[in-house]
């Protein structure tokens, strides 16, 4: 990975973090926790590890990647929303994080007030796909059938 790049991408991801309270400190004087809200090998995962190697390389420090998975998400995405505010703890999330505050009622955070995006690392195209006997070409329509019979409609994601 080039080095700019790596440096870039560390400086938007610390640079973001309130770290006021930290400033009598020489940073950094621990290691650095990025947490991934998924299972080992995944995506998220690999891309956090990948990031971790290329920042441990880049600043001389150390980045330990810590899988928090579980309950879509929230359980990595609450840990960090409740870290201090010093720049130690970060979160590498998918999709999951937006789709968490749109199927559950109440999360034990808010993700606009409590999280702050940082920078996108990747981009994964998303694709919504169904059995042609399914009697819908788009979106509006699947949406419409989905309404129209209630509970007899089943989808799947990774």
């Amino acid at each position: 990975m080039n080095h700019r790049f790596t440096r870039a991408i560390a400086a938007a991801i610390f640079s973001a973090a309130p770290a006021l309270p930290a400033l009598a400190q020489s940073y950094p004087v621990k290691p650095e926790r990025i947490v991934v809200p998924t299972n080992p090998g995944g995506g998220a995962d690999i891309q956090a590890r990948l990031l971790a190697k290329a920042l441990q390389e880049s600043m001389g420090q150390t980045f330990v990647v810590e899988n928090r998975s579980g309950a879509s998400g929230i359980i990595g995405a609450d840990i960090v929303a409740k870290a201090p505010a010093d720049g130690y703890t970060v979160l590498v999330t998918t999709s999951l994080l937006a789709t968490s505050a749109g199927l559950y009622k109440k999360l034990p955070y808010d993700a606009l007030k409590d999280l702050a995006p940082v920078s996108q690392i990747s981009f994964a195209p998303q694709f919504l796909i169904a059995h042609p006997s399914v009697p819908a070409h788009n979106v509006k329509e699947l949406v419409a059938l989905a309404k129209k019979q209630p509970g007899k409609l089943n989808a799947g994601s990774s």
